[in-house]
C-alpha cells in the first residue's frame, strides 16, 4: 500500500523513520508514566493524600478515554503536522504548569488535559507506524506496540527519574520531560509535511454530549472506587452522590449511543457474544495481572529495596513481556487458529506464577528468588494480551469501526479501578484477620511474646539505652514484626485467591476448546455423510 504523504518525500522510504515516529510517541507516553515517579513528593508538597494521587493518575486516563473516540475524527480532518504541533505545545505548557502549581484541584485539571495530549500524540503515532506494516500485521502490532511501550516506559523512566528524584529537586523531572517534548517538537517540524494531500473528513455530528456524559461518568466512578474505602463507602453522602451520578451518566451515554446517527461507540457491537467473551476475558486478565504490584510493594515495604533495585526487577518482567509477546505474535500471524492454545498456555503460566509466589513468600527473599517468577508473570502477560485483543477485535464486523478498541480501553479503565479498590480492601481484611489471630495467640499464651520482648529489652539496654527507651523500642519492634507477618500472610492469601481464579478461567478455556473441537468434528462428519449420500 502506498504510504500517505504525511512526511516529506525524502524521508518516506528511510529505514530510521519508524524509530523517529516511535520516539515522538514515547514523548506522549512519558507524560502518562512520569508522574508515577514523583507521587510521594507531590503528597508532601501539595498536602495531598494517597487517594488524591491515585485520582490524579486516573484523571489522566479519563482524558485519554474521552479523547480517543473523537481523536479518530479529528486526525482525519486536521493536518497531522499541525495537529501534533498543537498537542506537543499544549503538553509543554501543561508540564510547566505542573512545576509551578500548588493547588490540588488545578493539578487534577492539568492531569486530565495531559491525558488528552497523550491520546492525541500516541493515537496519531500508532496510525503512522501502522502505515509501514503489512495489513495482516497491523491488528497485532498496533496494540502490542502501545501495550508493550506502556509497560516498559514505567520501568525505563523509573530508572532515570528515580535518580533525579533522589539526587535533585523532584520538580526537575518535569524539566527533563519538557526537554524531551521540545526534541519531539523539533522532530515533527523536520519530518512532517505541512500538506499531506489527504482529503479532510468533515467534522459534523460529533457526539459532544456523549463525551460530556462519559467524562462525568468516568470521573464519578473513579471518585467512588478510589475514595470509597476512605469514607466507608455508602455511609458517606459524597460516595452515594458520585455512585448515583455515575449510573445516571452511564445510562445517558448508552442512550446517546443508541439514538444518535454518529455515536462515540457503535452499540450494536454488544450483540456479538464473542465480543462479550473477549471483554470478560480481558477484564479478568487485567484484574489478575495486577497481583504483580504486591511483589513490588513487598520489595519496597518489607525488603526496603532502593528504587533502582525495584526497577531492575521490573526490567526482568518487561523482558518476559516483550519476548513472549513477540513469540505469540509470530505464532498467531502464521496461524490464527492457535489463539485458544496460546491463551491456555499463557493462563497456565500465570497459574504457575501465582502458586509459586504463594509458596515462597517469606520476609527475606532475594533478587534471585523473585527474578524467575516475575519473568514468568511477564511471559504470561506477553502470551495472553495479544490473543485476547485479536479475539476481541476480530469478533466485530468492519462497520463497527474503532468501537472494539475504544470499549477495550473502557474495560481496562473500569477494571483497574475495581482491582485497585479490591486489592486495597482485601489487604485490609486479611491484615486485620491475621493481626487479630496474632494478638489472640500472644495474649492467650504470653510466653513466646514475653520471651521475645525480654530479649529485645536486654538487647537495647546493652546498646546503652535506658530501661524506658528499651521497653518502648521492644514494643515497637514486636508491633512491626506482627505487621510484617500479617502483610506477608495477606499477600499469600491473595495469591492463593488469584490462583483459584486463574484455575477456573483455565478450566473454562479448556472446556470451551474441547466443545469447539467436538462441534467441528461433528460438522465434518455430517458434511462427509451428506456428500456420501449425494454421491450414492
Amino acid at each position: 500500500m502506498k504510504t500517505p504523504n504525511y512526511v516529506y518525500p525524502w524521508l518516506a522510504g528511510k529505514t530510521g523513520l519508524p524509530f523517529l515516529l516511535f520516539l515522538i510517541m514515547l514523548s506522549g507516553i512519558v507524560q502518562f508514566a512520569a508522574f508515577a515517579m514523583s507521587q510521594q513528593y507531590v503528597i508532601s508538597s501539595m498536602g495531598a493524600q494517597p487517594e488524591d494521587i491515585t485520582f490524579a493518575l486516573q484523571m489522566t486516563y479519563v482524558g485519554i478515554l474521552v479523547t480517543l473516540p473523537v481523536h479518530f475524527r479529528l486526525i482525519r480532518y486536521f493536518e497531522a503536522r499541525s495537529y501534533l504541533i498543537f498537542a506537543i505545545t499544549l503538553g509543554i505548557v501543561l508540564s510547566i504548569a505542573c512545576v509551578y502549581t500548588t493547588d490540588l484541584i488545578l493539578f487534577f485539571i492539568f492531569r486530565f488535559l495531559q491525558g488528552i495530549v497523550v491520546c492525541m500524540i500516541c493515537g496519531t503515532m500508532l496510525m503512522m507506524l501502522s502505515l509501514y506494516l503489512k495489513p495482516e500485521y497491523r491488528q497485532i502490532a498496533a496494540p502490542s506496540i502501545f501495550y508493550g511501550t506502556i509497560l516498559s516506559s514505567g520501568v525505563f523512566i523509573g530508572l532515570v527519574f528515580s535518580q533525579v528524584a533522589l539526587n535533585q529537586n523532584w520538580k526537575e523531572i518535569y524539566w527533563y520531560l519538557i526537554a524531551f517534548q521540545v526534541l519531539s517538537l523539533v522532530l515533527i517540524l523536520l519530518i512532517f509535511n505541512p500538506r499531506s494531500g489527504i482529503r479532510p473528513y468533515p467534522l459534523y455530528q460529533i457526539d459532544w454530549a456523549g463525551s460530556i456524559f462519559f467524562l462525568t461518568a468516568g470521573l464519578s466512578l473513579a471518585y467512588t472506587l478510589i475514595y470509597g474505602s476512605k469514607y466507608y463507602w455508602f455511609s458517606d453522602p459524597h460516595i452515594r452522590f458520585s455512585s448515583c451520578l455515575f449510573m445516571l451518566m452511564l445510562l445517558l451515554f448508552l442512550f446517546r449511543a443508541a439514538t444518535v446517527k454518529r455515536p462515540l461507540i457503535n452499540i450494536t457491537a454488544f450483540k456479538y457474544k464473542k465480543f462479550w467473551a473477549g471483554l470478560i476475558l480481558l477484564a479478568l486478565y487485567y484484574g489478575i495481572k495486577d497481583s504483580l504490584n504486591l511483589v513490588f510493594g513487598y520489595t519496597a515495604g518489607v525488603l526496603q529495596w532502593s528504587p533502582s533495585q525495584i526497577m531492575a526487577l521490573g526490567l526482568v518482567n518487561v523482558a518476559g513481556v516483550f519476548t513472549f509477546m513477540f513469540i505469540s505474535g509470530k505464532l498467531i500471524l502464521k496461524n490464527k487458529k492457535i489463539v485458544p492454545a496460546v491463551l491456555i498456555v499463557g493462563f497456565a503460566i500465570l497459574l504457575f506464577y501465582h502458586l509459586w509466589m504463594y509458596h515462597i513468600f517469606t520476609h527475606d527473599l532475594s533478587f534471585g528468588d523473585l527474578m524467575l517468577p516475575v519473568f514468568l508473570q511477564g511471559a504470561a502477560s506477553g502470551l495472553i494480551f495479544v490473543p485476547i485483543m485479536i479475539f476481541t477485535l476480530t469478533s466485530l464486523p468492519p462497520y463497527t469501526g474503532m468501537t472494539g478498541l475504544i470499549v477495550a480501553a473502557y474495560v481496562r479503565f473500569v477494571t483497574v479501578l475495581n482491582v485497585g479498590a479490591g486489592f486495597y480492601n482485601l489487604q485490609l481484611y486479611y491484615n486485620q484477620l491475621f493481626k487479630e489471630r496474632f494478638l489472640v495467640h500472644i495474649t492467650s499464651t504470653g510466653q513466646m511474646a514475653g520471651e521475645r520482648l525480654a530479649m529485645l529489652r536486654q538487647l537495647f539496654i546493652s546498646k546503652g539505652m535506658s530501661p524506658a527507651q528499651a521497653e518502648s523500642l521492644a514494643n515497637l519492634n514486636l508491633s512491626r514484626s506482627v505487621a510484617i507477618q500479617s502483610q506477608l500472610l495477606s499477600n499469600k492469601a491473595i495469591f492463593l485467591s488469584m490462583s483459584i481464579a486463574v484455575a477456573v478461567i483455565l478450566a473454562v478455556l479448556i472446556v470451551s476448546v474441547c466443545i469447539a473441537v467436538i462441534r467441528l468434528l461433528r460438522e465434518k462428519r455430517q458434511t462427509a455423510g451428506s456428500l456420501e449420500a449425494v454421491a450414492t
